[in-house]
């Protein structure tokens, strides 16, 4: 059960400030992603040959707290 204040019956302002502040995960980095989906398309053996895009992009996503 979520906790919430029996006066205003809203959750905590701290949860729903956290909650606000990050966004989702499909909506951050989005040139990283695209390069790195492009270079993976394109090449056969993306891992090896994207590396340096893939790294980008986790480091990204970690910026705004995603561990992928």
């Amino acid at each position: 059960m979520p906790l919430v204040d029996p006066v205003t019956m809203t959750k905590p302002k701290e949860e729903t400030e956290t909650k606000a502040a990050k966004p989702k995960p499909c909506c951050v980095c989005l040139d990283e992603k695209a390069a790195r989906d492009d270079c993976l398309i394109r090449n056969e053996d993306g891992e090896t040959k994207c590396g340096d895009l893939i790294s980008s992009y986790k480091s990204c996503m970690l910026g705004y707290g995603f561990k992928i």
